[in-house]
């Protein structure tokens, strides 16, 4: 018997033993074939691949084509035998070293066509530098100088900037005989960009009259379909010159990449015929260019400034700002064919605005400004939860304003429709926050009364919402509510005459897009000018009843410290002024709620006044205990039970049967 018993527990010995065996073959063939494959590369040439192409009698042959292009100057004058011409170069190599020095000249010109450099006026000529050694990183040139605005131009016309580059001695000039491809290039490059114009809402004083204001739109600005472009200049031009991308596969690079990429100008070819070289690249950087600091040409520019920066640029910084400068531009293009802006952003402005952060902010303030947003993201969902936590723990109503939750929604939803309606000034971060608040407001008069829609025979409307009770008041809950209703009363005196004063203010001084703009723009003005008064019935209540026990201690604190954290946001982020104007107001109601809780300090054992405290958890660990002693009791009733019905002893022993 022992030995079937070994040879069952010597198998998985023997499996796991060939699992072992298995892997050791693979990693030694793959080490094998690695070592074959480095002692082909070095009898055969590491750089040989073969690629199907069709010759000139129409077959498919197999060419060799090597990754080691030959320098430009060793080019063969003719293909390979069998080779095949192919007009897209499949890898391309620098044409010259890559340390060499140059000659760069800028000219502008309303013309796509090159002119010749002696015809040219030394106003045209903006830029001119000789011996520009590339890849040297403390080798920088500036230029400044005044561009004077062809009439074409004027005419939306294109502002078309002609690069002229070349080794020192060469001919650098196009229309020479004497031009060498081989050692100068030239190429031309748009100086104005066409951008769709933000749309700008057109504002008119509500009380004047409509068909004069009409007929000015009729004759000054006719409706248009589509988007407004225009034609937009920079002042500040940087050219940088791309040192070390070596040999690259050209139609796998990146379209952002490729359109500065400047081939061969005759089409040379290795004797592979899929090779060939490349010029210098030079990057028109773009990326740093703000709309805001752009200048619309039109008839009445005469003269533009123009300030060119030549200097070097790693190859991994142009990789990965030319992509992203491409995309926000098509984001821009598409957003403006595709129906306008939508609320925070979409058409390329977000990354606008990182810019200008970058651009415009000190670094300190720029490192804390990212701190502190991480903070505020943390401390609103923290927020949140505390105060769906003590709304969801409370039983009883001390202490809550219901008609301040109310008077919340209302405020915050018209909050909401302002920012809304003030879209291209307002980023994703205030416009989600807002929603979520709204949610959360309704959700706490769901805690505090039952809603119910009640039928109304009296009225034009055949129901109405109705607010009741969840249950019989208690006396302090009753004097909750009685104070609520004082501070609203006083509270009613003081903000109705403000806001009908606002809004004659306003109708009569200030200009709208419609009525509904109106009405929002008045409401949201009252809301964050008078809006601290909403606050004041808890404070007021707390002031009645002499504690602050029933508050959301730490919703409130979370709430305020974003309220700190909101200052210095107004100064960064995007957002309309009113309501950087409304960050101020929360630090006054957070000094009071700090005074109250220093004067009233909270009891803790005082439960039964507001429901609360550190007691309910002592009363409920009470009654789960009594109801484990209960069980304990309920079990040993049925053993008894038990023991009596199968005859058992009182001693604990059997009874004998007979």
């Amino acid at each position: 018997m022992p030995e079937p018993i070994a040879a069952a527990g010597a198998e998985p010995a023997r499996q796991e033993e060939q699992g072992q065996s298995m892997l050791m073959k693979i990693f030694q063939g793959l080490a094998m074939w690695m070592a074959m494959q480095f002692v082909m590369k070095q009898f055969t040439g590491g750089g040989q691949k073969t690629t199907s192409v069709t010759n000139a009698d129409g077959q498919v042959v197999q060419v060799a084509t090597s990754s080691q292009i030959p320098p430009y100057h060793e080019r063969p004058r003719q293909l390979n035998e069998g080779a095949v011409y192919n007009h897209i170069p499949q890898s391309i190599a620098p044409i010259w070293p890559e340390n060499s020095a140059v000659d760069i000249i800028v000219t502008v010109s309303p013309s796509f066509v090159p002119e010749p450099l002696d015809k040219l006026t030394k106003d045209a000529i903006v830029f001119q530098e000789k011996g520009f050694k590339i890849g040297n990183w403390s080798d920088t040139r500036t230029s400044e100088g005044t561009i004077y605005v062809p009439l074409p131009v004027q005419k939306n016309g294109t502002l078309w900037g002609h690069f002229y580059v070349g080794l020192p001695g060469a001919p650098i000039d196009p229309t020479q005989r004497n031009y060498d491809h081989g050692a100068a290039y030239h190429f031309v490059h748009p100086l104005t960009q066409y951008i769709p114009k933000k749309k700008e809402a057109k504002t008119r004083s509500l009380l004047t009259d409509n068909a004069e204001v009409e007929e000015v739109v009729v004759e000054d600005e006719p409706e248009q379909t589509g988007p407004i472009i225009a034609n937009y200049y920079h002042p500040n031009i940087s050219l940088s010159f791309i040192p070390g991308s070596g040999v690259f596969s050209f139609p796998q690079a990146h379209p952002a990449i490729r359109q500065y990429v400047r081939l061969e100008a005759t089409g040379a070819r290795d004797g592979s015929g899929q090779n060939g070289w490349y010029y210098p690249i030079l990057f028109v950087n773009t990326f740093w260019q703000l709309k805001s600091h752009m200048t619309i040409i039109n008839d009445t520019v005469d003269t533009l400034p123009i300030r060119i920066d030549l200097n070097n640029l790693a190859d991994w910084k142009f990789k990965l700002m030319a992509p992203i400068e491409m995309n926000t531009k098509e984001q821009a293009r598409q957003a403006a064919w595709g129906g306008g802006m939508t609320a925070g952003g979409g058409d390329g402005s977000e990354i606008e605005m990182v810019k200008e952060i970058f651009m415009d902010t000190n670094p300190i303030l720029l490192c804390i400004t990212i701190v502190v947003s991480i903070a505020h993201m943390i401390l609103e969902t923290l927020a949140f939860g505390s105060d769906i936590a003590h709304y969801r723990k409370k039983k009883d109503n001390v202490g809550i304003s219901v008609r301040s939750i109310l008077a919340n929604v209302f405020m915050q939803t018209v909050i909401f429709l302002y920012l809304i309606d003030q879209s291209q000034n307002t980023s994703w971060m205030i416009l989600g926050g807002q929603g979520v608040g709204i949610l959360i407001e309704l959700w706490k008069i769901t805690t505090v009364v039952n809603v119910r829609v009640r039928p109304s025979p009296n009225s034009l409307i055949p129901y109405r919402i109705s607010f009741e009770d969840k249950h019989k008041l208690s006396v302090t809950e009753e004097k909750t509510k009685e104070y609520d209703e004082i501070a609203f009363k006083y509270m009613y005196m003081a903000g109705v005459p403000l806001l009908l004063a606002y809004a004659v203010y306003s109708l009569v001084y200030e200009t709208h897009k419609s009525w509904y703009s109106y009405i929002i723009a008045t409401l949201v003005g009252s809301v964050y000018a008078y809006g601290f008064l909403m606050m004041l019935p808890s404070l007021y209540i707390n002031y009645r009843l002499k504690s602050v026990a029933h508050m959301p201690g730490k919703a409130m604190m979370y709430k305020f410290l974003n309220t700190f954290i909101d200052d210095l946001f107004a100064f960064t982020i995007k957002m309309p002024f009113l309501h950087r104007l409304a960050t101020l107001r929360d630090d006054v109601i957070f000094f009071i709620y700090l005074y109250q809780r220093w004067v009233y300090k909270v009891d803790y054992t005082r439960v039964n006044e507001f429901g609360q405290g550190g007691d309910d958890e002592e009363e409920e660990e009470k009654k789960e205990e009594e109801k484990k002693d209960g069980k304990a009791e309920e079990v040993k009733k049925t053993e008894a039970e038990a023991v009596t019905a199968t005859g058992a002893a009182k001693t604990g022993k059997a009874t004998k049967r007979k």
